[in-house]
């Protein structure tokens, strides 16, 4: 199956083979010290305290993940200039993670993207899982990933730092079948590279797909919209939808459409276009299906962002990249510092298996059958020019 070829692409996950070594076990050998991983408390739910994992490495760049939810708070790089900022959605407290928000920098599942009408078949039998997105299952469902309390454990190796969070999804959760035991590693290294590893196994045969859902603004988090945000995504067909944002199971060519991405592109461009897809979307909301050559990890995406400089290359093992331009951000949402975050201030790229596939026998499948292990791995990598 097609995960587990995926394994070539990390060297072997680290959750499926050797373990990394924790951050206070034994001498520090040859590692670069310049790599670090620091801790915070940041706040409490009921399962447990919050805390707040930060990874820097020697050119200053800061990631910050919390344990509830597996969140990515807060990327922060330089610019052109050399001045730092924070590049991503979220908020100052865990207690706005935990009501409704638009997933911000939230990690995604069981099943990424939308199920039609909540429901699925597999082995003649029928299972439905909660809508909470119009008439669709949404990113798992009412209580996915992105509001689950992670076991994490910060994680040092020679030439990058990270954290891994682990925890299990019981039989049932969220109407989907089979017990799902789940790793993700979030590393750094000195390359200015976010990489994000996921690892999952089950003891009954069931739909994964999992991803990430950090907003980005190159220009700064509430520096005003990402328009002029230029986009290229290695993608000469994408998924059409229907009304309700599902696949209509064709794969259309992008040539003539404003969903052709395949040349750098500002981002504000077609937005507005007659188009009916963009109609359906409010603007891009949809999955590109990636130019491949062959497996492994391969470079789908950039984008640069002009005054800034500040660029944003993904590479990834996956199929498929939903592109969302922020189209429900409306200002309700406030974020860090008091800002709120308008219509189009931040974009997406969620590197993913294609929407609805339990339901689309042509797409690629995202059943994970026991004794196979999911492994996916997506590189956010960062610059300037």
């Amino acid at each position: 199956m097609k995960y587990l070829i995926l394994l070539l692409a990390v060297g072997l996950c680290t959750a499926c083979n050797s373990e990394p070594r924790a951050a206070d076990s034994g001498t520090e050998q040859a590692r670069d010290t310049t790599l670090r991983v620091s801790t915070q408390p940041f706040g409490q739910t009921k399962e447990g305290p919050v805390t707040k994992y930060t990874l820097e490495n020697a050119n200053g760049m800061q990631v910050s993940v919390i344990n509830q939810g597996g969140i990515i708070t807060n990327i922060v790089v330089p610019d052109k200039n050399g001045a730092m900022e924070d590049v991503v959605l979220g908020f100052d407290s865990v207690t706005s993670y935990l009501g409704d928000y638009p997933y911000f920098g939230a990690f995604i599942g069981r099943y990424g993207n939308r199920i039609a009408k909540g429901t699925f078949e597999l082995d003649d039998e029928q299972y439905t899982l909660p809508t909470n997105n119009g008439p669709n299952s949404l990113h798992g469902g009412l209580k996915g990933f992105d509001k689950k309390y992670w076991t994490a454990t910060p994680l040092e190796e020679a030439d990058r730092v990270g954290i891994r969070l682990t925890g299990t999804s019981p039989d049932g959760e969220e109407g989907y079948p089979g017990t799902l035991t789940v790793t993700v590693h979030y590393w750094l290294d000195n390359d200015d590279a976010l990489t994000l590893e996921y690892a999952a196994e089950t003891d009954e045969a069931t739909p994964v797909n999992l991803t990430n859902h950090t907003y980005f603004n190159l220009g700064g988090a509430g520096s005003g919209d990402i328009l002029g945000h230029e986009l290229m995504i290695a993608a000469d067909r994408f998924t059409p939808v229907d009304e309700t944002l599902i696949p209509t199971g064709k794969l259309q060519s992008v040539e003539g459409t404003p969903f052709d991405f395949r040349q750098p592109t500002p981002i504000g461009e077609r937005i507005e276009a007659d188009d009916e897809q963009i109609r359906f979307g409010g603007g891009y909301d949809h999955n590109f299906v990636l130019n491949r050559s062959g497996e492994g990890l391969q470079q789908i995406a950039t984008v640069y962002e002009p005054e800034s400089g500040r660029t944003l290359e993904v590479e990834t093992t996956e199929p498929g990249v939903q592109f969302y331009s922020g189209n429900f951000l409306d200002g309700s949402n406030i974020g860090k510092g008091g800002q709120p975050y308008e219509l189009r201030t931040g974009f997406c790229l969620e590197t993913q298996h294609f929407p609805d596939s339990p339901n689309q026998p042509d797409f690629p499948s995202t059943i994970l059958q026991p004794g196979e292990t999911y492994t996916s791995t997506t590189v956010y990598r960062f610059g300037v020019r």
